[in-house]
């Protein structure tokens, strides 16, 4: 096929797509103006891990690290580019109109400073998700082996964070967060689980853990586990109802067991063994496994 032939063919396949845009679909949305922007986020968390774990994720190109100094710049990148999407995705969010512009903004800046104040507390978790792993790992040589290599840890905290975001009701933010970390480690913990300290994952490779999952303190769950819903063709029709177990204190769940289901709790000091398929309650101190005959 000659040069002239490509272009003519390429001419009528865009006039085709052109036509095609103009059905007015979700897919056909061309205002990308006001609309998050899925790098920036991902940018955003890469920098939020530099200031939850200062000495690990800190920019090497210094040579001389102030804290003080370094720490204030990345606030306020983080800041301003926090304010900026929290503001389109809460216009985009409510149809934009550009009207609101002005109230977005406001409402984002103080979404903002509400989330950077929550990072303490953010922190003074992962230290005990940290001293979890460490002391539930035999192959763990230290905390710095964990920070830098597992990604258990890694899908955690950006868990945590995104999970502070979702709880100050900020949209699709969080969910583009533990997205990006799903595609880095294989492990998806929606932001809207709720999970208590001391949390531990081994290997971590195809967890999954569901929006209205509940976790309790000293949790520890290896690869494979999923913690979903019993059924979801119920669709839309399900949003906000519990479709998630509930897991109590000091449960260790072993891969590839699914527990599944709303009103399904493990009781706490339980251990559910590997390739269990569970979705009725168990009471606390159980020992469920999978029997092969």
């Amino acid at each position: 096929m000659d040069g002239k032939k490509i272009e003519q063919e390429i001419l009528e396949i865009t006039e085709e797509l052109i036509k095609d845009y103009k059905s007015d679909r979700a897919i056909d949305k061309m205002d990308t103006f006001h609309q998050p922007n899925k790098d920036s986020i991902i940018d955003i968390t890469k920098k939020l891990l530099r200031i939850v774990y200062p000495g690990y994720y800190r920019d090497h190109v210094y040579k001389v690290y102030n804290v003080e100094t370094n720490l204030n710049t990345l606030m306020e990148d983080v800041v301003y580019n926090l304010n900026k999407q929290i503001a389109l995705i809460l216009c985009y969010s409510a149809d934009y109109c550009g009207c609101c512009d002005d109230e977005c903004a406001t409402k984002a800046e103080e979404l903002s400073l509400a989330f950077l104040k929550r990072i303490p507390k953010v922190r003074a978790l992962l230290d005990t998700d940290l001293q979890a792993a460490y002391d539930g790992d035999p192959a763990a040589t230290s905390i710095d082996e964990i920070i830098f290599a597992y990604p258990g840890i890694l899908a955690i905290t950006i868990y945590r964070l995104a999970h502070e975001l979702y709880d100050l009701g900020v949209p699709i933010i969080p969910r583009i967060m533990t997205e990006h970390a799903h595609s880095l480690t294989g492990i998806d913990i929606h932001p809207g689980a709720t999970i208590g300290e001391y949390f531990f994952i081994d290997h971590g490779t195809g967890i999954v853990v569901g929006e209205t999952t509940v976790i309790g303190k000293n949790v520890k769950i290896y690869q494979g586990v999923t913690l979903g819903a019993l059924s979801t063709r119920g669709g839309q029709n399900l949003r906000g109802v519990r479709r998630h177990p509930t897991i109590e204190d000091n449960v260790t769940i072993y891969s590839n067991a699914s527990v599944l289901g709303g009103d399904t709790v493990i009781g706490h000091d339980s251990i559910i063994g590997g390739s269990t398929f569970i979705t009725e309650s168990v009471p606390p101190e159980s020992r469920i496994y999978y029997d092969v005959k």
